[in-house]
């Protein structure tokens, strides 16, 4: 697995940023069942960063706390079959790893819903990732069941590595 992060702000934290990033996208990935190797591409930035691309990308003049990106149109939520019919078009030709898609994330929003929820910087950064990674391999929360099963995978997933709701 590959995980390819880059910062454009100087909005930053004392955290291993690649550390529970890799430890996060793995453990979705392996709960899963992802049969691949992936990459995945994280871009931590500001309210203002992170504001302009909601604007240019979904047409929402405001900020958010993560975006996600997938390269991959699932037909089915965690269904990685589909990348079998066009490989030329999902995978990376020199590391052969499934190019999952791109995680942009607010650091602003960050430290402002750990507060709003009363965690961690730290958990309320890995809920995120691993929120995101769902959106990447194919999961949603448009209707009240997927948000729930949604909710439930994040939650068993981080609970599982330990990262919990509790100030840490």
């Amino acid at each position: 697995m590959t995980v390819i992060l880059e910062k454009e702000t100087s909005f930053l934290f004392a955290l291993e940023y690649e550390e529970i990033a890799n430890t996060v996208i793995s453990a979705v990935l392996d709960y899963i069942q992802c049969p691949y190797e992936c990459q995945v591409n994280i871009l931590l930035t500001d309210n203002e960063g992170i504001r302009q691309t909601n604007l240019d990308m979904r047409g929402i003049d405001a900020p958010t706390d993560v975006l996600s990106f997938p390269m991959i149109e699932f037909e089915t939520e965690g269904d990685f079959s589909v990348v079998e019919e066009t490989p030329d078009i999902y995978f990376e030709g020199d590391s052969g790893e499934l190019l999952l898609g791109d995680i942009m994330i607010s650091l602003e929003r960050v430290e402002s819903q750990a507060k709003e929820y009363n965690h961690s910087i730290k958990r309320e950064y890995a809920f995120l990732i691993a929120h995101s990674v769902l959106h990447l391999s194919g999961y949603d929360h448009i209707d009240e069941e997927e948000r729930k099963r949604m909710e439930q995978l994040q939650d068993m997933i981080l609970q599982e590595i330990g990262y919990t709701r509790d100030i840490q």
